[in-house]
């Protein structure tokens, strides 16, 4: 018997092989991951996921459960469907789109480079598109990440 498959992202369900399926607000989680997260097996997940963005994989904007919340989506009472979360998105896309200039919205593929990475981090820390944080109960330790001057983050992508 096979276990459960992850229920599929939404509104982007075919990507190619090697493509990063991230919900708009975890763009925002990504740049503060030290890696910590809600179990080992997302840790794990969260961890290969960073190291593919770091890589140069392309990341497709998805609406609803990503690759990131894959290990955990599919338990009882997990958020990852909650209309908390999916505000989260929204606000997130908003702040995202308007710092880069590229539409954060389903569909939409793009990739993580040097510079990108480094504006979304000074925004953050200057909190300019933490909208979406307001009641997470990560932002505790996100604001000490960056306060920190982002120190210990597991996201690095090449110039």
């Amino acid at each position: 018997m096979t276990a459960p498959s992850a229920p599929a992202a939404t509104a982007c369900p075919e990507v190619p092989e090697g493509t990063v399926r991230l919900r708009p607000h975890h763009l925002l989680c990504m740049l503060t991951f030290i890696g910590e997260g809600y179990s080992p097996a997302f840790v794990a997940e969260y961890r290969r996921i960073v190291a593919r963005l770091g890589a140069g994989a392309e990341i497709a904007i998805v609406a609803g459960p990503d690759d990131i919340c894959a290990p955990i989506c599919h338990a009882a009472g997990e958020h990852c469907h909650n209309a908390s979360v999916m505000d989260r998105d929204r606000e997130a896309a908003e702040s995202v789109t308007a710092l880069l200039d590229l539409e954060i919205a389903p569909g939409a593929r793009f990739r993580l480079d040097a510079d990108r990475l480094a504006r979304l981090r000074d925004a953050f820390a200057a909190g300019t598109i933490r909208r979406a944080c307001a009641d997470c109960e990560w932002a505790p330790l996100c604001d000490g990440i960056a306060a920190s001057g982002f120190e210990g983050v597991l996201l690095t992508c090449r110039a």
